[in-house]
């Protein structure tokens, strides 16, 4: 799966603008199920199994990244910017990036430190305040390459980190995307929609239409999330560690997890001796926020790898996380088609 996570990950795909990794994923998978792309982007997917079985249980995971867009050129050829999706300015300034669909270089850049104020300098970073240099003379120059509208990417190659770990841009969510693929790759026991959302990262809005098409009985959403398992966090302010398993969260900022599917998991969990661990934080939230509440209402759990450094260019996690991840899915979605 390790190969698969690389070449999901290395595809630029912001919300929005996930058409590379859509046909990516479609490419990897129309051979095996049945498939539609809705207004919205969305690639739901049909992969029938075995049995049919009474319920309709759905698999999602998004395809979207965060990144940024050009807002404006200014007159000395350094691009304005707005982030697309949760990102802190602390973590950017000084990235490389790529910007447009000719992938021009460039360099997330700030005011010179000796150029700011006391007070500025003792504040946290602001966006508004940092601009993209991609070398242009003037606004004339830049304009040549770039325009208002045009998808920026972090620009983060896939690395190995230590034994087991990697790093990369875009974990958050290439990694449920490869699980799902893989899972696909297996023919099921039972008949399962498997769902690539978009724009998860902008608020829900993918899953939010996705869900009401399937309108299924049960979601299992796959997910990273965030682990803060370093030196000078303690107890609850770790979230989840790496290195721990899948995480299976009781409740978030945007939903409150189906009781039951939660224990199954953790009860499966025992029984086949995959490690797993829930948030010690209510926090954070992703497309089970939509899809719980869709339609006549939707019995939702979701599955995470824990990922230190979210959305940014450095994401990392442990492989063995991902693997048990997978490990866990695939007999929840067992146990689920039985309730």
């Amino acid at each position: 799966m390790k190969e698969l996570l690389r070449e999901l990950c290395l595809i630029d795909g912001i919300s929005g603008d996930e058409s590379a990794v859509r046909e990516y994923i479609i490419d990897k998978i129309r051979d095996i199920c049945e498939y539609s792309i809705d207004p919205l982007g969305n690639l739901i997917c049909f992969r029938k199994g075995r049995k049919t079985p009474d319920k309709k249980l759905m698999i999602c995971a998004h395809m979207d990244e965060v990144g940024f867009i050009v807002t404006s050129i200014r007159s000395d050829g350094t691009l304005c910017f707005g982030t697309v999706g949760g990102v802190d300015a602390s973590v950017i300034i000084g990235r490389q990036v790529c910007v447009g669909k000719n992938h021009i270089s460039g360099v997330i850049g700030s005011t010179a430190v000796h150029n700011l104020s006391k007070d500025e300098r003792e504040k946290a970073p602001k966006t508004d305040r940092l601009y993209i240099d991609i070398g242009a003379e003037n606004k004339d120059n830049a304009e040549k390459y770039v325009s208002p509208g045009d998808c920026v990417y972090f620009d983060s190659e896939f690395t190995d980190l230590g034994e087991c770990r990697v790093k990369s841009k875009a974990i958050d969510d290439r990694a449920g995307c490869a699980m799902m693929i893989q899972l696909m790759h297996e023919e099921p026991e039972y008949d399962t929609y498997f769902v690539f959302n978009v724009q998860e990262e902008i608020g829900l809005r993918g899953s939010a239409v996705s869900a009401y098409s399937v309108a299924p009985d049960f979601a299992v959403v796959l997910e990273a999330t965030t682990a803060a398992d370093i030196d000078g966090a303690s107890g609850a302010k770790k979230v989840c560690e790496l290195g721990s398993g899948p995480v299976v969260s009781f409740m978030d900022r945007s939903t409150v997890y189906d009781k039951e599917l939660y224990r199954l998991a953790f009860d499966i969990a025992a029984e086949k001796n995959i490690p797993c661990q829930t948030k010690t934080m209510i926090a954070g939230g992703n497309d089970s926020g939509a899809i719980h509440i869709s339609g006549k209402g939707v019995r939702t759990i979701a599955v995470s790898v824990p990922c230190r450094y979210l959305h940014s260019a450095s994401c990392v996690i442990e492989m063995t996380d991902l693997e048990n991840s997978y490990k866990l899915v695939k007999e929840l979605i067992r146990r689920i088609n039985s309730l």
